[in-house]
């Protein structure tokens, strides 16, 4: 495998402001091109399906974690009340007797160790599959060991777990929620108003911190170095949001999901939502692959067909081509034996033969019938 240039080559621009103007072009209309080349709807859809699948182990451990309270069933009255109080009665009454149980069990500390390590593996899944998709627009192939590879994702999923629930709390509590909490523990109408205000730039910082973690650690090569916040970033938050508030506003208002789906209204926003999510994140990877791309183009390297970032590591790709090599020799000799055992050679000459053998028989037949012909013409 060919050496690649350093991350840092100091050939390259060093930030993409100092991208020529048709180098700026190419990074737009590049992006587009490779966004559907790389089938990234398909990879959202994907990572969507890890992101669900997440989701009930994490449900369990947080309701387990009631349990662990000095008064879980005072905890969960309370819990229910605030969920009573937005107007969530009908769902209270269905979850109440599943979330007092989990809550109040004898083995909450057992459901809360289970789910916590269910949920871990799965999330783990989705960051795995979100490194395999940027693998795809890095245009590189997966190089670090699995011994290697899994602790790395499952140490990164524990930390973006916690950044999630800290971005979800965010927003759960807030407007009607926040008042219902406020009022079970007390906390006046000011509190609430500096809550309101304040948890905006928080949630902002700790969702770029996310998806610059994303960026940095989960495709197999080397970042020239760690960005807290690049373009692709800002366009993938700034487009998620965008379509996260549009796709809102359509659903509370011109959408029929409710009336079409029923009771299932909620979790068919939510898979939308999620997908839509995914699509911004992907979308923000290739353009930032892209200015990488018309970096190196600038500076002169041949970035052309594929990015010449160096790869964090390259032992699975060579046991790989190694493997394919040899089952690539398994294939020929296969073709070249007929599918027989033996060496080529033997075979292609007792091939010779037989097509010998063929050869003669007619000519001998047609030499025993020359002589019988001219005795009949002499009766």
């Amino acid at each position: 495998m060919p050496d690649r240039p350093h991350a840092d080559h100091p050939a390259k621009p060093d930030s993409p402001t100092e991208l020529r103007g048709p180098a700026k072009g190419y990074v737009v209309r590049r992006g587009m091109r490779e966004f559907g080349k790389d089938h990234c709807t398909d990879l959202a859809a994907a990572l969507t399906y890890y992101a669900v699948l997440a989701l009930f182990p994490a449900t369990i451990a947080l309701l387990s974690l009631v349990g662990l309270v000095s008064n879980p069933t005072e905890t969960v009255s309370t819990l229910l009340d605030v969920l009573r109080r937005v107007g969530a009665g009908s769902a209270v009454d269905t979850l109440e007797p599943t979330i007092r149980g989990l809550a109040t069990g004898d083995s909450a500390g057992f459901a809360l160790v289970t789910g916590l390590a269910l949920a871990l593996f799965s999330a783990s899944g989705y960051v795995m599959s979100f490194g395999r998709a940027m693998n795809r627009i890095y245009e590189v192939e997966e190089g670090r060991p699995v011994w290697k590879l899994r602790p790395q994702m499952v140490l990164l999923t524990a930390v973006l777990v916690v950044l999630v629930a800290a971005v979800l709390v965010g927003l759960v509590v807030s407007g009607p929620v926040a008042q219902a909490i406020g009022g079970v523990i007390g906390l006046g109408d000011q509190t609430l108003t500096v809550w309101n205000i304040a948890k905006w730039p928080v949630i902002l910082a700790v969702v770029v911190l996310i998806v610059a973690l994303l960026y940095q650690f989960t495709p197999n090569v080397q970042q020239p170095k760690f960005r807290w916040l690049s373009i692709g970033a800002v366009f993938a938050i700034v487009v998620w949001a965008l379509a996260s508030v549009a796709f809102g506003f359509y659903v509370s208002n011109f959408g029929s999901y409710d009336k079409t789906y029923g009771s299932l209204a909620g979790v068919v926003v939510f898979l939308l939502w999620l997908w839509l999510t995914n699509l911004a994140l992907l979308f923000g990877a290739e353009l930032d692959a892209e200015i990488e791309r018309s970096r190196e183009l600038q500076a002169g390297m041949a970035a052309e067909e594929s990015i010449q970032l160096p790869l964090r590591d390259d032992r699975n790709v060579k046991k790989q081509e190694e493997k394919e090599a040899e089952l690539v020799a398994r294939a020929r000799a296969l073709r070249e034996t007929r599918g027989r055992e033996g060496d080529p050679d033997d075979v292609d000459a007792d091939e010779r033969a037989t097509a010998e053998e063929r050869t003669d028989v007619p000519a001998q037949r047609g030499s025993t019938a020359e002589p019988a012909k001219a005795g009949r013409r002499r009766r």
